[in-house]
């Protein structure tokens, strides 16, 4: 997600991780394309939407986490991004945002949007201090892992 957020930087970057359906594993990253090409908004495009959707049918996933970046502002869901989380109509998912505002510093905080109530969740991570490996969310009684590729 980091990666990805910075590759897109100057523009948000958005993106899913995908998980075996009913889990709550998110274990395939998909890094989108932000249609909007802005900095300051992001927009998932509808084709592309579509075929994400389609191979998650597929391979019976569901959206674990949805994420996208913000390049000046903290990690802080806008009342847009909120409302896109309604649109999205995803209760059970993640939603990250990643702040590029600072080339050597990336803030990563994780919410829970429903009926336009933000709710932040602790984040922990793991691994090598140095090389982030995985994240975890807390709000399930095992934690669900992000494994970083």
């Amino acid at each position: 997600m980091v990666a990805h957020a910075r590759a897109d930087h100057p523009d948000e970057a958005c993106g899913l991780i995908a998980g075996p359906e009913g889990t709550g594993e998110p274990q395939r990253h998909i890094p989108m394309i932000n249609a909007a090409r802005s900095a300051t908004f992001y927009e998932f495009d509808a084709e592309e939407w579509k075929q994400v959707y389609d191979r998650m049918w597929d391979n019976d996933e569901e959206v674990v986490v949805a994420y996208h970046s913000h390049t000046h502002t903290e990690a802080y869901p806008s009342r847009s991004d909120t409302g896109i989380a309604s649109e999205l109509g995803l209760p059970g998912a993640h939603y990250v945002l990643v702040t590029t505002k600072d080339p050597d510093i990336a803030e990563v905080r994780s919410y829970r949007i429903a009926d336009g109530v933000v709710n932040e969740e602790p984040i922990e991570v793991t691994g090598a201090p140095e090389a982030v490996q995985s994240y975890k969310f807390a709000h399930t009684p095992d934690s669900t892992v992000y494994d970083c590729p």
